[in-house]
């Protein structure tokens, strides 16, 4: 890959004051893009968007208002968004789901998934009006692996990949989306998991998603990617045969 590959794109990067989304900024930056990265606390969007050059917006991805006024605000800034990277998440403290408070259980979805939505439902009308964007969902394993611990959490990334699956179909030929597995990532989110548990390098993500804003996975659209575990150049040259055995997706098999 070449080091400006992404040059003259404007990617707005949600989630990213830290963690993955604070890579995936980074790696976009380095590839040439201009950045808006987004987060709810602004000393550590602020503090991102500085070392890349990009915008930093402040706002909750769940809110309607705030997730189209931080669209209208990098567009009027950088241009027009061609990779939207709906990152943002939360999760919370769960050993029984039944002794949660209901609205704290809830809050998760608001982000994960309610935020995805709302920012993809901000970026889509412009992408398709100019005929260009790509959309990269941060889905996670806990949709599928058995036994992934929290119900909030589990649920939400379940329902985010389907929305993202059959947003897919509805975007077909004219907007990729890709929902992608950043692997098991030592953030503040992944803390207290322990030492011995199969950790990710942190750097594949932000490389993966680097390649899907490049265009060159554009046939994967509607596919799950595993950062770690997905050969993407391998997917690519099987593109035909993945779409008509329906692999790399999250199916009833009987």
């Amino acid at each position: 890959m070449t080091d400006r590959e992404l040059e003259g794109q404007v990617a707005f990067v949600t989630g990213g004051g830290r963690g993955i989304g604070a890579n995936v900024a980074r790696e976009l930056a380095a590839a040439g893009a201009k950045v808006a990265v987004s987060a709810r606390t602004r000393e550590q969007v602020e503090e991102v968007a500085r070392e890349i050059g990009g915008l930093a917006l402040v706002a909750d991805v769940s809110d309607p208002q705030a997730v189209a006024g931080m669209v209208e605000r990098a567009e009027s800034e950088l241009g027009p968004i061609d990779l939207l990277v709906a990152n943002a998440g939360g999760n919370i403290r769960e050993q029984q789901a039944w002794e949660v408070d209901a609205s704290e259980w809830w809050s998760v979805f608001e982000a994960n998934v309610l935020g995805v939505y709302l920012s993809c439902r901000a970026v889509i009308p412009g992408m398709l009006e100019r005929g260009r964007g790509r959309i990269v969902i941060t889905g996670s394993g806990a949709a599928y692996l058995p036994h992934s611990g929290s119900t909030a959490y589990s649920a939400s990334k379940a329902a985010v990949w389907r929305f993202g699956n059959v947003l897919a179909d509805q975007l077909e030929g004219r907007i990729p989306v890709f929902v992608i597995s950043p692997g098991l990532v030592r953030t503040e989110m992944t803390k207290r998991a322990p030492d011995d548990a199969p950790w990710t390098s942190p750097e594949l993500a932000p490389q993966l998603v680097r390649a899907l804003a490049s265009g060159r996975a554009d046939a994967l659209s509607g596919r799950y990617i595993h950062a770690e575990h997905a050969d993407l150049a391998d997917l690519v040259r099987r593109a035909d045969e993945i779409r008509e055995r329906d692999l790399n997706a999250i199916r009833l098999q009987r």
